[in-house]
């Protein structure tokens, strides 16, 4: 009776007779802090797709893909977002990982300089002082350009920079190279103008996959409806942004100070660019191709090693991604 009655009051007022259940908390690590390329998961949780599935979505600020990868891997965050050489890395040490969506289908990595620092390609590398954060990509990656580049791994130095004072600190001179992603490259372009000197890795040959979604791979095999609607959402999410970028970057600006709305919209446009390749645009949006997978690992053993080599096959996965959401090149600005 007692029930019933509480059943009738909650009814009355308009409330839910039994409590909602919690939906299931989840962690998102990115890989760095928030910017335009992860407007697509702020513009899926304000417009509630992830909690209508369930999920109680909780987006942290990542320092790198290192540390994205390595929490990612020990089961600190069950999803994160990281660079997948960096990723395979992780791997080998142990992280125990699985990629399930690509961001940037085509490697977003890009060294800039100053051509008045006498800098005038890769090849000048030698002797120059490369400013990144401790954790980021290129730095982990760095023996794999190194080769590409005829370069010696040691003949450069690495100066530890935090990832918003890069341009300061090549303004500066307090370091002669930066490293960062091509979606920032405007930013660049309107700072230097044409003293600026720069080189995607895909220049040199080396075009392994880039951000990526990955997954902790225990919590996959335990929650598998929970990764494949989280994934599925987020396939959804990056192409309404992909249709209308307006909804997605305001989503992001409101949740995220300090950003300027021109910069954020500009950076989209290059990661459209990013995301767009044979497979994104007639399998799936986000799709791994698994013999790109095989050069990727081959890269990283090859320039790196593999502290324990694995099959390549368990670092990824495609069964999570709706085969309907593609990616729309009609979109692209060339």
């Amino acid at each position: 009776m007692k029930l019933l009655r509480t059943a009738f009051v909650a009814l009355a007022l308009g409330l839910p007779a039994v409590p909602a259940n919690a939906g299931e908390a989840v962690n998102l690590i990115l890989n760095w802090t928030p910017t335009a390329d992860h407007s697509p998961y702020y513009y899926a949780k304000a417009q509630g797709w992830y909690e209508k599935a369930g999920i109680d979505l909780t987006i942290e600020t990542g320092k790198g893909s290192g540390v994205s990868a390595a929490k990612v891997g020990s089961g600190g965050s069950p999803f994160g977002v990281a660079d997948l050489a960096t990723m395979l890395v992780a791997k080998s040490k142990g992280a125990d990982t699985v990629a399930v969506m690509s961001v940037y289908a085509n490697t977003g990595q890009t060294f800039y300089w100053l051509k008045s620092y006498g800098v005038n390609s890769a090849k000048d590398f030698a002797g120059h002082k490369i400013g990144n954060p401790p954790g980021d990509a290129s730095r982990v990656m760095w023996p794999a350009f190194a080769k590409a580049a005829g370069l010696a791994p040691d003949s450069v130095s690495f100066v530890n920079i935090g990832p918003t004072a890069k341009i300061a600190a090549l303004k500066s001179h307090t370091v002669d190279i930066i490293s960062d992603f091509y979606n920032e490259h405007d930013l660049k372009v309107i700072e230097f103008g044409p003293d600026l000197g720069y080189v995607n890795w895909k220049e040199i040959g080396l075009n392994p996959y880039g951000n990526s979604l990955i997954v902790n791979g225990a919590y996959l095999q335990k929650n598998p409806k929970v990764v494949e609607d989280f994934v599925r959402i987020t396939q959804r999410a990056f192409a309404a942004c992909v249709a209308d970028a307006t909804p997605c970057l305001k989503a992001l600006l409101d949740q995220v100070s300090g950003l300027d709305k021109e910069n954020q919209e500009r950076q989209w446009e290059r990661i459209k660019f990013l995301m767009t390749d044979e497979f994104t645009t007639t399998k799936s949006l986000g799709w791994i191709d698994g013999e790109r997978m095989k050069k990727d690992y081959e890269l990283v053993q090859t320039y790196l090693g593999m502290e324990k080599p694995f099959d390549v096959t368990t670092a990824f996965t495609t069964r999570m991604l709706d085969p309907s959401i593609k990616m729309d090149a009609s979109k692209v600005k060339r």
